[in-house]
């Protein structure tokens, strides 16, 4: 099925200098909303070889152009201002300080477009005390305190989240949507801006009701400290007869006792915030949930008000029957690697994808089609490509 409307950000071109991380999950986003987003790497044997993704990551780079520049040299340099010239959208994550010395930071591409929305993206920020820390995802959530309010595993030790939460909604989708931010006030005042993306501001922004609780009240929450954090019976998981999951999120009165007569458990429909009771409400329900198998009680409560779930591992969720109906994995098609599927364009706005989808091959480029675009020659291209400057 293809949209007969018009992608939300048709007409705009972003140049990503990055590989992996929140600033690629960015302009993933920006891709798929039907921005023109054209990658910037080194050619090869220019720089020490860069960290990149396996080739079905990052959405196989469907929709995407690739240029090869060599950023350290100054034609190299002075081609990528070229394109920079051009575009609407930077988008780089470098250890802050480096795309400056590098000479393709935010002032040196806004004396060739001031209308650039210039977007940096690092673990914590371009100043401060920690900025020059290194990091991944676990680190940042480790920081903003996600580790600290999510249940520990066996001895205490805190969890690592089966999702890079962390890049993808404090770093990523914070970046995405700061960048659209800035571009609708450019079309009101047509200059551009400089974007700070702090990855461990965004884990702050997560844990925010747990964050301002505290600030409020002096109360530090901790896991089992509220309703959502695993204190009552009515907001967890329970293993099923099947040693199979249930999740179960029955936090009204209403569904909870829907629940509760549902199991049997009639007699605890009353005592849902019962902190004296809880230990037996939560056995009660255990007990109950063990005597059949999960996808039993799946077929008897998920759709009666009962505010249950199966916990589904992604061999699951590749088959299931919501993400088939909203057509949510898509068929995608390489000729270096054949034909796979892959999450499509899933989020509100995004034009659904024509498939299958034929994504480029990792080491192909648009070099001269982009630079010719930025005003280049087409035997300048020729002469920087056998230089090894473009490729």
């Amino acid at each position: 099925m293809v949209s007969s409307e018009r992608p939300l950000l048709e007409g705009v071109t972003v140049l990503d200098l990055s590989t992996v991380g929140p600033a690629s999950r960015a302009t993933r986003l920006l891709a798929d909303y039907g921005a023109r987003v054209v990658k910037v790497g080194p050619p090869p044997g220019s720089v020490a070889a860069p960290q990149l993704p396996p080739f079905f990551a990052y959405g196989a780079q469907r929709s995407m152009r690739k240029v090869k520049i060599a950023l350290k040299e100054p034609e190299g340099r002075e081609a990528f201002l070229a394109l920079a010239g051009r575009a609407d959208v930077v988008v780089e994550s470098f250890r802050p300080g480096t795309a400056d010395r590098l000479g393709i930071g935010y002032e040196a591409v806004r004396a060739r477009n001031r209308g650039v929305v210039y977007c940096s993206t690092s673990g914590y920020g371009a100043s401060g005390p920690r900025s020059k820390w290194a990091g991944h995802d676990l680190d940042y959530l480790a920081v903003g305190g996600y580790l600290a309010m999510t249940e520990p595993a066996a001895g205490g030790r805190p969890p690592i989240p089966g999702a890079t939460v962390a890049d993808a909604a404090a770093g990523g989708m914070q970046a995405a949507l700061a960048v659209v931010a800035a571009l609708f006030r450019r079309t009101a005042t047509g200059e551009g801006t400089f974007l700070d993306v702090s990855v461990t501001d965004g884990v702050l922004w997560l844990m925010a009701l747990a964050v301002d609780e505290y600030l409020a009240t002096g109360e530090e929450p901790a896991p089992g400290h509220d309703v959502l954090s695993g204190r009552y019976a009515c907001y967890g998981t329970y293993r099923t007869g099947d040693g199979r999951w249930l999740a179960v999120a029955a936090i009204e009165a209403k569904f909870f006792a829907n629940l509760c007569e549902a199991l049997g458990c009639e007699k605890w429909a009353p005592h849902q915030y019962d902190d004296d009771v809880q230990e037996d409400v939560r056995s009660a329900l255990a007990a109950a949930f063990a005597t059949r198998d999960r996808d039993a009680w799946v077929s008897e409560l998920c759709a009666t008000d009962t505010c249950v779930a199966p916990v589904q591992s992604i061999s699951e969720l590749a088959t299931d029957e919501q993400f088939a109906f909203s057509s949510s994995l898509v068929e995608a098609k390489s000729d270096r690697h054949g034909s796979f599927r892959q999450v499509g364009a899933v989020l509100a706005g995004m034009t659904p994808l024509e498939e299958p989808v034929q994504v480029p091959d990792e080491d192909a480029t648009h070099t001269e089609e982009l630079l010719v675009e930025a005003g280049y020659d087409g035997s300048r291209v020729g002469e920087l490509r056998d230089r090894g400057i473009v490729a």
